[in-house]
């Protein structure tokens, strides 16, 4: 799959000075001796008996011989006090030659224009974590994991990050930089409750995916990854996007990216229905009311986590009532995990264990 650029008139000055940039970083870094290293993200993909794929995301750097092993810091020390802005001064490689091994199978992938990887491939894996291997022509190889979902499967769970796994105010121009820049991993803070109501959801429906949406950037993936593990939430792919210009466009849209993404999984995933979790600060309600009444079918219910006033006022404001628009639809808005899983509870979609009333308080 090749991402060879746009016609240089055609593109919009934004995306023209950033690859510029990019291009300018890693002359500099080749001449310094920095090697291509690449960092793998978690993927997902699909089995059925006709044939299937899988979705490979990772993202190709330059840094200095040893300074990585297997796409990640080689001190352990450094990757959990990582502060927020070691996420975003490596140089790219634009363009860069990777190649992915799957089974025995071998393809010759080039990244986009930031770097990125994000490439879909047939390989008919079973059910379950597979291991994919990546080699970067030139520089080291890494192991990405991805997650391969049953064709027959009929039931998921569709989660947002900002403010819903992790408390974050992103739409607040200087919070989002602190938060994503400054703070360190282990001073971010996890919502109230929400692991465990997830993990509850997932022992009533056993081997379903999860899979998550945020309007963050590639560069903090393994951030959240490691920060998602150590606070039990369940494990699953992040699909994330590009802070950077578009060739249309100073800077991309995040709503527009979580439209996109949330009908890709319908088209992919014809025979699941989502549960779709989010919170009232951003455009969750609009983003997934919109999508239940597009694919009415591919949805159990919409989970909504109301923000505290003052998350509200830091997030942006709450948005509109929109159940009404979307008849048939089970919506559930509650302030934390515990009354979340109660009405759940009450929706069928959670079993009879009550274990949960004390693990979660």
């Amino acid at each position: 799959m090749s991402h060879a650029p746009m016609d240089g008139a055609a593109r919009h000055i934004a995306s023209r000075l950033e690859d510029n940039f990019h291009l300018w970083r890693a002359r500099r870094a080749r001449a310094r001796g920095l090697q291509p290293v690449i960092m793998p993200y978690p993927g997902y993909g699909l089995h059925r008996a006709s044939g299937g794929w899988v979705r490979v995301f990772a993202r190709l750097v330059l840094a200095r011989p040893g300074a990585f092993e297997g796409g990640r810091h080689q001190a352990q020390v450094i990757e959990d006090g990582i502060r927020g802005f070691r996420n975003f001064v490596s140089p790219v490689l634009p363009f860069g030659h990777v190649t992915v091994t799957i089974g025995g199978d071998r393809f010759e992938i080039q990244a986009d224009r930031g770097g990125v990887i994000d490439v879909k491939l047939a390989a008919n894996l079973v059910p379950g974590w597979n291991s994919v291997k990546l080699q970067a022509v030139g520089g080291e190889s890494a192991t990405a994991e991805v997650l391969v979902i049953d064709g027959e499967q009929q039931f998921g769970v569709i989660s947002d990050v900002d403010d819903t796994v992790v408390v974050t105010a992103l739409p607040r121009p200087l919070l989002a930089a602190w938060n994503s820049f400054v703070l360190s991993e282990h001073a971010r803070v996890a919502t109230p409750g929400m692991a465990v109501m997830m993990q509850r959801v997932l022992d009533h429906h056993p081997h379903s995916p999860t899979i998550y949406l945020s309007t963050g950037p590639w560069n903090v993936a393994q951030t959240l990854s490691r920060f998602m593990s150590r606070n039990l939430f369940p494990r699953g792919p992040i699909l994330l996007t590009d802070w950077g210009p578009t060739d249309r466009a100073w800077f991309r849209s995040g709503m527009q990216h979580k439209v996109d993404q949330l009908r890709r999984l319908a088209e992919e995933f014809p025979q699941t229905a989502w549960l779709l979790i989010g919170d009232d600060g951003q455009h969750d309600p609009a983003i997934y009311a919109e999508f239940a009444r597009r694919y009415p079918e591919r949805v159990k219910a919409i989970v909504i986590r109301q923000l505290t006033p003052s998350e509200a006022v830091l997030a942006g404001g709450r948005s509109s009532e929109l159940r009404r628009t979307t008849p048939g639809i089970e919506w559930v808005y509650e302030p934390d995990g515990s009354r979340m899983l109660a009405r759940l509870k009450e929706l069928g979609l959670v079993g009879e264990d009550v274990q949960w009333q004390q693990e979660i308080k």
